[in-house]
């Protein structure tokens, strides 16, 4: 945590907070002026501050106290475009609502709100895929063209402490921690299911990043709640950066994808983690782990324990082949090749040689786990050229509607493991061995 304690109020610079001036330059002239006397606390009296991008730099607490709301702009040209990766690969990209970019000890405190205000993004997306996209077979490339603003990027950063403050209705990833380390995610609510359902509003992002920490949060939102990434296909296989040594405990994820999920960027690799003490309310899949075939990477040393889940559609899923319209990049017909944008490119160069791009999850241990109101307990595909290996249950109870099926696995054992089902059934094992079941 920055140390400094020196007080600098954004009105003192011009900010309004009616939340109807954009206060953005104000908000930022607080900043600067805060990091260039070595840091302190940047504060704002109560009232609706709308705002554009801000960028944190050394040194700074950007304290949100409670009465604060810090309202995002609607209008894209508040979000100056930036380096970054978004969704696996690096682009230029809408900067986020708060950026810290590049930074070492910096922090985003207190008890109030952060409504990014992200319905017209949302519906510029639906417009864009729907109408235009899908039909012509562009599916794999509208999350990319219709640039969302994230709420909180940290990136290439040390040091970063986000603590408390309730963050509501992303335009898209609401906290995305990429290239960094020392991270602590603490005592955050995420409400991104407001006045509708925003797609791609994860809670938290970690993205080929170490040593992070996420405890104490309340995530309700409309895609994965607390998600590993590193990187996607090609590109994430040129970057060849991890996630690993990240711990996630005693938080709650609502409705959204999934509690605990693994990819489906897994290029550089996920490793080394640690999961316990949740929760999940309703979440759409409980353990979820997904790549494709041109992923590539490694997910492993992997320890999911303590654990509730009530009301979860699937309490284990794993996907090899994941969402294929999207995970695969093909360009139409009437294209040119030479002419289409760089990040087209991008998404379109080939893994060479293919079997580069084959992903493998190995070496996962479920423990002390509890669900109940599910409808399926597991849900487990591999594939013939990457065998799912050596998942281990232990202390294991699952009450579902049916049980499941797993195929192309290696090395499951269960131990301790109670699966009851409505339909009595009991889990179907396909082209598999050395099962324990």
């Amino acid at each position: 945590m920055p140390e400094k304690t020196e007080v600098y109020n954004v009105a003192d610079y011009g900010a309004v907070g009616d939340g109807k001036t954009l206060d953005t330059k104000a908000i930022q002239a607080a900043i600067d002026a805060c990091a260039s006397k070595g840091g302190g606390i940047v504060t704002f009296n109560p009232g609706d501050y709308l705002t554009g991008s801000i960028f944190i730099k050394e040194g700074v607490n950007l304290r949100i106290d409670k009465g604060v709301t810090i309202l995002g702009s609607q209008d894209i040209a508040d979000y100056p475009e930036i380096d970054t990766r978004a969704a696996g690969i690096e682009l230029k990209w809408p900067a986020a609502l708060i950026n810290v970019i590049d930074q070492n000890n910096v922090a985003i405190t207190g008890d109030g709100i952060v409504n990014a205000q992200g319905k017209p993004f949302w519906d510029k997306y639906w417009m864009m895929r729907k109408q235009d996209y899908e039909p012509k077979g562009l599916r794999w490339i509208v999350d990319y063209d219709c640039k969302r603003p994230r709420t909180v990027l940290v990136q290439n950063c040390t040091n970063v402490t986000i603590k408390g403050v309730t963050f509501q209705r992303a335009g898209f990833w609401t906290i995305h921690i990429l290239y960094s380390k020392y991270v602590t995610v603490d005592g955050v609510v995420i409400q991104n299911n407001l006045g509708g359902s925003g797609p791609s509003t994860d809670g938290v992002d970690i993205d080929s990043s170490r040593f992070v920490l996420v405890e104490n949060c309340d995530i309700d939102c409309n895609d994965d709640n607390f998600c590993l990434k590193a990187g996607r296909d090609w590109d994430g296989l040129r970057v060849n950066r991890p996630t690993e040594y990240v711990v996630i405990r005693n938080c709650i994820a609502r409705r959204g994808d999934g509690l605990v999920t693994f990819g489906s960027e897994t290029s550089g690799s996920i490793r080394h983690i640690l999961a316990q003490n949740l929760k999940a309310r309703g979440t759409d899949n409980g353990l979820r782990f997904k790549s494709a075939r041109t992923r590539g990477g490694t997910v492993e040393d992997i320890y999911l324990q303590d654990m509730e889940m009530d009301g979860v559609v699937t309490v284990i899923r794993v996907s090899m082949n994941w969402n294929p319209s999207y995970s695969y990049s093909s360009l139409p017909e009437g294209y040119d090749p030479e002419s289409i944008p760089e990040h087209w490119k991008t998404m379109l160069r080939r893994v060479e040689p293919p079997e580069r791009g084959i992903p493998e999850f190995r070496d996962v241990h479920i423990s002390r786990i509890k669900a109940t109101g599910a409808k399926k307990a597991v849900s487990a595909a591999g594939t013939e050229e990457s065998i799912v290996k050596r998942f281990y249950f232990d202390d294991v109870e699952i009450e579902a509607e049916s049980a499941g099926q797993i195929s192309y696995a290696q090395g499951w054992k269960f131990k301790n493991v109670s699966i009851k089902t409505k339909d009595e059934s009991e889990i179907d094992i396909d082209n598999s061995s050395d099962m324990d079941l």
